[in-house]
């Protein structure tokens, strides 16, 4: 799929912030309404705009730990890797799943209330499925979290948000 500037200033936009009224993106990129909720709407069938979410702050809600979880597999197998991945998906715990190339197979971030919270992961995960090694990487302090996507690297020096 292509995107033009206009496309890129409007995922931009909703990237930030999915609530902005379509008029004023409208208005933002220099389009009328129409066309501009006709490329939202390109972009969601398209798969480009997979969901629009509320970001939660974790520490108001008793989940302030964050542990980095790197995995190495026991083995390379289909049947390995399904197993592993459908105990991951039971784990409420784990919010995102990254495979690697290097010295460990798996990158999992986990977001627990607490130390025993973890625990009890920890127990769950490796009850679940053979596992080689496990390391964890407790977070003592998030600096910065994006989820939004540098849109100004793929638009070839394009910067979305002018």
């Amino acid at each position: 799929m292509t995107f033009d500037r206009i496309d890129l200033k409007i995922l931009d936009i909703l990237q930030r912030d999915a609530t902005v009224p379509v008029a004023r993106i409208a208005d933002q990129v220099g389009l009328s309404q129409t066309p501009c909720w006709k490329r939202i709407q390109k972009h969601e069938e398209a798969g480009v705009i997979r969901a629009r979410v509320a970001l939660l702050d974790p520490d108001a809600l008793g989940l302030s730990m964050t542990v980095f979880v790197l995995v190495e597999a026991v083995e390379h197998t289909p049947d390995w890797r399904a197993g592993f991945l459908a105990v991951i998906e039971r784990l409420e715990a784990v919010r995102d799943v990254y495979r690697l190339a290097g010295t460990h197979d798996f990158l999992l971030r986990v977001v627990v209330a607490d130390m025993a919270a973890f625990d009890r992961f920890y127990e769950e995960l490796t009850a679940g499925v053979r596992l080689r090694s496990v390391n964890s990487i407790f977070a003592l302090e998030c600096l910065r979290a994006e989820t939004a996507l540098p849109l100004s690297a793929r638009g070839a020096g394009i910067d979305a948000r002018s």
